[in-house]
């Protein structure tokens, strides 16, 4: 059918219906043509309900007609244009489908099975709105569904599986929903959106795709939220070149990769999700990464829970991150960023560590339950650690090692099953108005050519000494308050020289002198767990080693008149009251197994996890 006039066809020819559809193409009409008119659909009552099902075209099952230089023209409720129903595949050209009161082109795709096509199973574009529902798409020779140049659609409950790229591909401002689908065994990732895509995708199961499950790239931003992403050959989210997007309420785990990654200048929000149980980290951000990371909960990965590196700066927030199998939060090789008001727990190793340049501000943290130390903090590593509540940790609540320097301030560092701070191996680092107290060991202990400075820091209600200094460190120790520690309060090893202004140093209860002043062996208050700094011997007779050690009083009562040595006055416990001497000690209980005398707490373990995604 095609009109036919002088001067302008379509606004001479005009086809019109007041009570029904003006076109309706059925089976059978696939070679129908319609052009060159105006096609109107124009009823006298315009609210009325029924009409909703009513339209100027109305294209269904198994036809595919032209429509070609048409003016479409639609004054209800219902849609100007609808397509639906299996094998509905119009060509719809040069037309112009404007001033309509609802939906200018509604087309809908249900329970389809669309296959083995060279080029992508579904191409929608040029702002195409289907509604594609219940599709089987599979074993594609390229993307299973792909929207482009702001392409749109819905589609729901599709099943997209085993297409030789994505499953699903976004692009060039598409932006189309896609809920409850399940996008699976991908030869490649799972879903693709890039240079400047967008989309929502709610609520599907994305898995068993050869790369990662969702790629997000050069400033796209789409809505990824309550999906499964799970058991994929590579990670579960990756962002990167620019990417941005919304990634929330997600349960991604399982996945051969990192959970979320996120790097190269990318900055997306990441909230309210579990990513857990990975083969790898939780979330890894690096090469200039940024992003929001808040609420999430990180548990249960076989590395970090968090890495930040390479001059990254992603703030974390409000997150749980524990029960990881190394360490919670990673920041090495100049990584940086904000982690505050997390709880980090009951991790391998340590709650977090920082080493190699990197520099975050750690605030307002909780910090506790590992297996290793609360935070470590190594090979020239720096930090802001303020504000802190850092407890309960198997070692020290703080290490700091190896020419690093950061700063601690206000934090609270207590009840740790060792020492309070450990600073050795050249650690410095600026202790500033810290509570420090209630710890197994030392409160502080300062070790092997470190000098860090202490200023108006508690250190109080400790177990073994408040600080303890040793093996040629020095310390600055300025207006510091140490009291009721369980040894002492302060000890100094030999050749030891600290700089001190205004510290008070008071009611300690002095366990380790009034022990010697009752001439008790020093393993009695010790044991084998703590290392009391006082005099400590050897005895040339009973053929003790380099790793042995004799307290004053043992050399006085159990080895008179034996060969005996001073060697210094530092940490150790005492070998005789332990029973690891061949002569049985007099002062001491019974004898407990040799563990040799260490004069410095265990170190830590370090991550050394390079592996990249």
């Amino acid at each position: 059918m095609i009109g036919a006039a002088s001067g302008k066809v379509a606004d001479k020819v005009v086809i019109e219906n007041t009570r029904d559809s003006t076109f309706v193409f059925m089976e059978g009409s696939e070679d129908a043509y319609v052009g060159y008119m105006t096609i109107r659909f124009n009823p006298d009552d315009k609210s009325a309900q029924h009409h909703n099902a009513h339209h100027c075209l109305e294209i269904t099952v198994n036809c595919s007609p032209n429509i070609d230089h048409c003016v479409i023209r639609s004054t209800c409720m219902g849609s100007a244009v609808c397509v639906s129903g299996q094998g509905a595949g119009p060509t719809i050209k040069h037309c112009n489908i404007s001033d309509c009161e609802n939906v200018g082109l509604y087309i809908t795709y249900e329970d389809n099975e669309i296959s083995n096509n060279a080029l992508a199973g579904i191409w929608v574009k040029n702002h195409g709105n289907p509604i594609i529902r219940r599709n089987h798409i599979h074993h594609g020779r390229d993307v299973g569904v792909f929207t482009f140049d702001h392409g749109m659609g819905y589609f729901e409950s599709c099943n997209i599986h085993r297409n030789r790229i994505a499953g699903f591909e976004v692009k060039a401002y598409a932006n189309p929903t896609v809920v409850r689908c399940e996008i699976h065994h991908g030869q490649t990732g799972g879903i693709y959106v890039h240079e400047k895509g967008r989309g929502q995708f709610l609520e599907n199961k994305i898995y068993a795709n050869n790369f990662a499950g969702v790629w997000i790239t050069s400033n796209s931003d789409p809505t990824i939220r309550g999906n499964a992403i799970f058991n994929g050959n590579q990670g579960g989210v990756y962002i990167f070149g620019d990417g941005r997007g919304l990634i929330e309420g997600n349960d991604i785990y399982g996945n051969a990769l990192a959970g979320i990654q996120i790097r190269t200048n990318s900055c997306p929000i990441v909230r309210h999700n579990k990513i857990h149980d990975g083969q790898h980290g939780g979330i890894y951000v690096h090469e200039k990464g940024q992003g929001v990371i808040e609420e999430n909960e990180v548990y249960s990965n076989t590395l970090a829970g968090v890495w930040v590196t390479t001059g990254s700066t992603p703030v974390l927030r409000r997150n749980r991150i524990h029960s990881g199998k190394q360490v919670g939060v990673y920041f090495y090789d100049n990584g940086h960023g904000v982690l505050e008001d997390n709880d980090i727990y009951n991790h391998m190793y340590s709650g977090v560590q920082i080493r190699t340049g990197s520099n975050p501000k750690i605030r307002r943290n909780k910090i506790w339950g590992g297996q290793n130390g609360g935070i470590l903090v190594y090979n020239s590593g720096l930090g802001f650690i303020e504000d802190n509540e850092i407890f309960d940790n198997a070692m020290a609540g703080v290490w700091i090692k190896t020419d690093s320097n950061p700063t601690l301030r206000r934090n609270k560092i207590h009840d740790g099953r060792d020492g309070g701070i450990c600073i050795f191996n050249g650690g410095r680092g600026l202790l500033e108005e810290n509570d420090i107290f209630r710890n197994a060991q030392a409160g502080v202990l300062i070790s092997t050519n470190s000098h860090p400075v202490l200023r108006k820091n508690r250190i109080f209600d400790g177990f073994a000494a408040g600080i303890e200094i040793t093996n040629h460190a020095t310390a600055t120790l300025e207006g510091n308050q140490i009291f009721n520690n369980r040894f002492g309060g302060l000890f100094l090893a030999s050749g030891v020289n600290v700089t001190m202004k205004d510290n008070k140093i008071m009611n300690n209860q002095d366990a380790i002198e009034k022990a010697v002043s009752r001439g008790q062996c020093l393993y009695k208050i010790s044991s084998y767990t703590s290392y009391p700094m006082h005099d400590f011997y050897r005895c040339h007779t009973c053929n003790t080693t380099d790793r042995n050690a004799i307290c004053v009083n043992c050399i006085k009562k159990c080895h008179q008149g034996h060969d005996v040595e001073f060697i210094r006055h530092d940490r150790f416990f005492c070998d005789c009251g332990a029973g690891t001497l061949s002569n049985p000690c007099t002062l001491a209980g019974e004898p407990t197994h040799d563990t040799d005398t260490l004069y410095d707490s265990a170190p830590p373990i370090e991550s050394n996890t390079l592996q990249h995604n």
